[in-house]
């Protein structure tokens, strides 16, 4: 089996980050197994690497909350990324005059927040994500648009985009008794360019990671069957006349959404459904031990396609996830990992649960200073 071009984390370091006044790790290309007691800082450390992609990171948390208590107000983490065309430095944070700004710079040079994703595809697992399925709309949104992410770098600027033209729309249409038919056209425009290519890759990426999942092999993990759900544009549609019919939607709804105060219509107002393959039956349904299956089987389906399609496999998160397995589903994810070639970040309290895996693991043992 050919493995993806490496890509993976060599070092890393965070300053004033979480419970993290200075620290730094040296890393091999192979699984990172970090261990230690409740609380030493292990989220932390995982959440400081979900940060070297677009977005909040794993806990979605403000950037201002990540400042370590008694520190400066300002926080960091610069990585060393080994790749195939050779090493990439990779630095983000903010400073403490502006903590809800947060910075980039690659290779020494200011950049904007979405060339991360040019360079690294991040995917994770935490507790907090296992009844995701049961969770609202929006937070299974957010994961399909992370999946997304990692295969369409453009995604995020993409999602931005609608998002802030809706924001617009609705301050406008909500605090003036007339807005200006002029500007409201425009940020109706805005949102239908943005949002028909925000659902048209979601609709895209679904598609290929159903056919992804369709083929993974038997396994512990249950298979999950996927869709788009909620509003979505006709797929047959060219992207011009699916445009026209959004924004001609969205003028028409006007008066509701003054309303309400909110857009009815839009991929804002779309969902991802996920069923148990063999069960027939929707995965909130399901119990709490076959949603983190059908989860960790996702994951794990599109890490996959992330590797055929980018030709590079994403970096791994996965918080506390073996202590919830059974020793032969343990073997099986951890089987499943080294096949894909990703760099996967496992943590745990016992280091007893990662023994089963092989001797390229760099082991990490956190422990209080």
């Amino acid at each position: 089996m050919t493995l993806p071009a490496p890509c993976w984390i060599a070092r890393i370091a965070l300053s004033d980050m979480r419970n993290y006044a200075a620290a730094a790790f040296t890393l091999g290309p192979g699984p990172v197994v970090v261990t230690g007691d409740n609380g030493i800082g292990k989220t932390n450390l995982l959440e400081a690497v979900s940060l070297l992609a677009p977005g909040r990171g794993l806990r979605g948390a403000s950037y201002g909350d990540m400042a370590r208590l008694g520190g400066p107000g300002s926080w960091s983490v610069a990585a060393t990324l080994e790749t195939a065309g050779g090493a990439v430095m990779m630095g983000t944070g903010t400073i403490a005059a502006a903590p809800e700004r947060r910075l980039v710079r690659v290779n020494g040079t200011s950049a904007p927040l979405s060339a991360l994703a040019e360079w690294l595809s991040i995917l994770w697992l935490t507790p907090a994500m296992d009844r995701l399925f049961a969770d609202t709309a929006s937070a299974r949104r957010r994961f399909l648009d992370r999946l997304v992410l990692a295969l369409l770098p453009g995604h995020g600027g993409e999602v931005t985009r609608y998002e802030a033209a809706m924001r617009a729309r609705n301050r406008l249409l909500v605090g003036e008794s007339a807005p200006d038919p002029l500007w409201l056209n425009g940020l109706e425009h805005a949102m239908a360019t943005h949002g028909i290519a925000v659902a048209r890759a979601r609709q895209t990426t679904v598609a290929a990671l159903g056919a992804a999942l369709d083929a993974a092999p038997p396994g512990p993990f249950a298979r999950a069957v996927i869709a788009v759900d909620g509003w979505q544009p006709d797929p047959v549609c060219t992207s011009a006349d699916a445009v026209a019919g959004l924004a001609d939607a969205l003028a028409r709804s006007r008066t509701a959404d003054a309303a309400s105060g909110r857009a009815a219509t839009g991929p804002h107002r779309s969902d991802l459904a996920v069923h148990h393959a063999a069960k027939g039956v929707a995965a909130a349904l399901s119990s709490t031990g076959e949603q983190k299956a059908l989860l960790i089987g996702i994951v794990l389906a599109h890490a996959g396609l992330v590797a055929a399609r980018t030709g590079r496999a994403p970096l791994l998160l996965f918080d506390e996830v073996a202590a919830h397995l059974d020793t032969h589903r343990r073997g099986a994810l951890f089987e499943r990992l080294l096949a894909t070639g990703a760099q996967a970040w496992l943590t745990g309290t016992d280091a007893a649960l990662f023994d089963a895996l092989d001797t390229t693991a760099t082991r990490l043992v956190l422990a209080s200073s």
